[in-house]
């Protein structure tokens, strides 16, 4: 063999073994996630998990994807960018996984783009509206969730459209999060050419609110957008609940901000949810009209009993029941590049009264508003 030939087949192996689509072979198909299981927003974790598991043990007893069983690895990172980190190198280097799947968090993905852009894996379904999550260049990413922005522009919508309510403060996590949620707040009020009228933030893992709420309250808003974690946003509505300047504002949360949980710790803080609109990226989990509610009902009853319904577990189970669905309907060989092909084409009537369209990276495209009333939450008619 000529020394030019040799280089051409080895260039050509290489580049063979580098575009060359893995195949899945193995009886069960792993997939992994890393979650804050413990820490101070470790409802989200045991929600995604309770809702996702619960799809995927229904799944494993019913053979629904055909002599395959879902292997479903689960890391804690306390919320922790870099503890986030090492989980997903463990995922992919260690544990092989064929998808990662439900990670939790705008800073905590944030720190793992690097890895995700070199390996190319599927990520699909994590739960932050983050914008760099939602350029369609990057073909792995695929979000099931609307986005930050999406949300916080129906709200404003709502305030200032329906409302007419335009003095606007904003209260916020000091990370990646709080900044993805407050450049959305800006651009929003920009196109009804309105400013922030005060804002402050706080430490990502603390309860310290105190300077922030400081920075607000002389301001008199009428309305406070929440873009943080559901133990502090709940301590900010309780304090300003007993505010003079504060107590009629209206408090506005998105879906990170986790409704069912901001609740819980406002009855134990002997606060009220009055004034409060909760922004949503599903449908109430208790709206027996859609059957697919029934289903998850029926499901999460008999995997996890004990366990209380919420957004975020109905969510975690939406997106695994996509997932699963996506598997399923994979032909011959079992590849990455086949299952994202088709995550994309996933069946638009596949949640029964819930609508997918697959648009800029994204199966849903629809928010919606709750208020929480009479110990249920009601939708918001907008």
């Amino acid at each position: 063999m000529s020394k030019k030939l040799f280089i051409f087949t080895s260039i050509f192996i290489l580049f063979y073994l580098f575009i060359k689509d893995d195949v899945f072979e193995d009886k069960t198909i792993s997939i992994g996630t890393s979650i804050p299981n413990t820490g101070i927003i470790k409802s989200w974790g045991e929600a995604v998990y309770s809702g996702a598991n619960a799809y995927f043990s229904y799944t494993n007893e019913n053979n629904i994807i055909k002599n395959k069983k879902i292997n479903f690895l689960v890391y804690d990172d306390k919320y922790e960018p870099e503890l986030t980190y090492e989980n997903t190198q463990k995922l992919i280097y260690k544990d092989k996984v064929f998808a990662l799947f439900g990670f939790v968090g705008t800073p905590t993905v944030k720190r793992v783009l690097p890895i995700l852009y070199d390996e190319n894996i599927p990520f699909f379904s994590s739960f932050t509206g983050a914008s760099f999550l939602r350029d369609e260049k990057n073909k792995n990413f695929i979000n099931f969730r609307s986005s930050y922005e999406q949300e916080i522009e129906t709200l404003i919508n709502y305030l200032n459209s329906i409302k007419k309510l335009n003095k606007i403060a904003v209260f916020y996590q000091n990370d990646d999060y709080g900044e993805e949620g407050y450049i959305s707040l800006i651009n929003s009020l920009k196109q009804k050419n309105l400013k922030l009228i005060a804002e402050g933030s706080y430490k990502r893992n603390t309860l310290s609110i105190n300077h922030a709420f400081n920075e607000i309250e002389d301001a008199k808003p009428e309305v406070i957008f929440m873009i943080g974690a559901y133990k502090t946003n709940s301590l900010f509505i309780k304090k300003a609940k007993e505010n003079e300047n504060l107590k009629d504002a209206i408090f506005c949360t998105i879906s990170f901000g986790d409704a069912n949980s901001i609740v819980k710790e406002l009855e134990n803080l002997n606060s009220n949810t009055k004034n409060i609109i909760f922004s949503q990226v599903v449908p109430s989990y208790t709206n027996k009209n859609l059957p697919v509610v029934i289903e998850y009902q029926e499901l999460m009853k008999k995997y996890y009993p004990n366990n209380e319904l919420g957004f975020l577990s109905f969510e975690a189970f939406l997106s695994s029941k996509i997932l699963v669905n996506a598997i399923s309907r994979i032909k011959g060989e079992i590849t990455r590049s086949k299952f994202l092909y088709m995550l994309k084409t996933t069946p638009t009537n596949l949640l029964e009264g819930i609508p997918l369209a697959y648009n800029q990276t994204q199966l849903l495209n629809k928010t919606y508003l709750f208020e929480y009333k009479n110990n249920e939450f009601i939708e918001i008619e907008k």
